[in-house]
């Protein structure tokens, strides 16, 4: 571990782990799965399940002392010095509406801090890979963010209008208006074209551990910024609102317009 927050060991579990989250996937897709309504009234279908379960196994076979945070099969061993943090469908409404825009993200954390990060598209073969000292790549290749000092020359994209609540819709409203194009969708794929210099901002609100810790290696590597709305960087412990950006000034500019007194 000598000069890395983790262990060497655990960049090739993570390709693994995303390997057979796909190899779950991949079959499903565009088949009519059968979706089942979680209690938050959120889909779920069992690709979701078995693909967790899939990653869940090769993580107690090379780690048994690590933890294990999932978005469909619960935690375990929180409280270790190193935490996996699986969505293996973050995305799963574009999914079973057949669109290629969701992804796997697997994320390794480290005293509670996200090191690690994949963003794996199943579909189009693409894996975004960050890890703290090392920058991100996209199948092994160096991305990076672009550059964008300000708003007005600002890509934005947010999932979906229904995530911001309250006060935020009017604080997101500030932001919309104030960048030059807004996209809707995409989920972890509009961080990806972040990390490769195709957009500039990913605003979230609503969110779980589970949606964005594995994020923030991938952003942070390819020399972008990831926070929640109030500027501090994002943890397991994080609230539910995130903000990503290519470049720090219009990530600076994002959350003065986020805030609620502006």
């Amino acid at each position: 571990m000598t000069g890395s927050p983790f262990p060497a060991e655990a960049l090739a579990l993570a390709g693994r782990l995303a390997d057979a989250a796909g190899a779950v996937i991949r079959p499903h897709f565009r088949t009519g799965v059968a979706i089942v309504d979680k209690a938050d009234e959120s889909p779920v279908t069992i690709a979701d399940r078995d693909a967790e379960a899939a990653m869940r196994q090769l993580i107690e076979d090379a780690f048994p002392e690590h933890g294990i945070l999932g978005e469909e099969h619960g935690s375990v061993r929180l409280d270790a010095e190193f935490v996996w943090v699986l969505d293996p469908i973050d995305g799963t409404k574009a999914f079973i509406s057949g669109l290629p825009v969701f992804g796997t993200l697997i994320a390794l954390l480290h005293g509670g801090r996200p090191v690690l990060g994949v963003i794996d598209q199943p579909i189009s073969g693409e894996r975004w890979l960050g890890a703290e000292g090392r920058g991100t790549t996209l199948n092994g290749r160096p991305v990076h963010a672009r550059a964008c000092e300000r708003l007005d020359r600002a890509t934005l994209f947010a999932t979906a209008p229904d995530m911001f609540k309250g006060e935020e819709i009017a604080a997101f409203e500030r932001l919309r208006g104030s960048v030059k194009l807004m996209r809707w969708g995409a989920d972890c794929y509009a961080t990806a074209m972040v990390a490769s210099g195709h957009a500039d901002l990913v605003v979230e609100s609503s969110l779980q551990p589970y949606d964005f810790c594995a994020l923030a290696p991938v952003i942070e590597g390819a020399g972008g910024i990831a926070t929640d709305w109030e500027g501090r960087p994002l943890r397991i412990d994080s609230g539910r609102r995130s903000a990503i950006a290519g470049d720090r000034r219009a990530h600076a500019a994002a959350l003065e317009a986020l805030a609620w007194h502006a």
